[in-house]
């Protein structure tokens, strides 16, 4: 059954945070690399490790432990994810979880989460994500394939150049609310960056910023 209701979303910030992933197969795997991107401080309870898991572990990446999880085991974890496969188990972790109010995934098990996972795409600040509650994580993954297409590392570089234009108007007192930003990024901005005219493209800001102080 998917999630019931509309969801409300929110970006976490888990870096330099303890976030417990239970099991350590493929899935777990991937779910824990997501984790670790954001800099999350990630510890794996399982009995049997995937080749994946292993390799996190063997760059420092990850902690394992190896036995089948305990109660114990969600002391001091702001998250939990749940990934073993048995029904049981997935079921006792959210039980735990709910019980001392730390937010859980279960995966492909919506009913046991108090959060679900949104397909994402990434190109250096900018994050994109699609999510359907539960309903289909297929269709999220096929429109997250159709943005990495639109979405590529220019936008990356054009966040860049806004938060340094953002600065910019902060430093000189102003506040940056109220201000025209849709006009400068769609006056041709990504354009320039995809043929590398980045110099180009600050001009283009800058002038904007000079306009928009008068």
């Amino acid at each position: 059954m998917p999630v019931e209701g509309p969801q409300f979303p929110v970006n976490l910030i888990v870096k330099g945070r303890r976030c417990l992933v239970v099991g350590a197969g493929p899935i777990a795997a991937r779910k824990a690399e997501s984790l670790i991107v954001c800099g999350a401080l990630v510890v794996m309870v399982a009995p049997e490790v995937s080749d994946a898991a292993a390799i996190l572990e063997t760059a420092g990446q990850v902690e394992i432990v190896r036995r089948r999880y305990e109660a114990d085991d969600l002391q001091g974890a702001w998250l939990v994810v749940t990934a073993t496969g048995d029904r049981e188990v997935d079921a006792a972790v959210f039980a735990d979880a709910t019980s001392r109010h730390i937010w859980v995934n279960s995966a492909d098990d919506p009913d046991r989460c108090s959060f679900t996972l949104p397909a994402v795409v990434r190109q250096g600040p900018v994050m994109v994500t699609v999510g359907t509650g539960g309903h289909s994580p297929a269709l999220a993954a096929w429109l997250r394939a159709k943005l990495t297409d639109e979405i590529g590392p220019e936008y990356a570089v054009l966040a860049d150049l806004l938060a340094m234009a953002r600065e910019q108007v902060r430093g000189s007192g102003r506040s940056t609310e109220g201000l025209d930003w849709p006009s400068v990024i769609d006056s041709g901005m990504l354009e320039l960056i995809r043929r590398g005219e980045i110099p180009l493209a600050k001009e283009r800001l800058q002038a904007w910023l000079s306009s928009s102080s008068e």
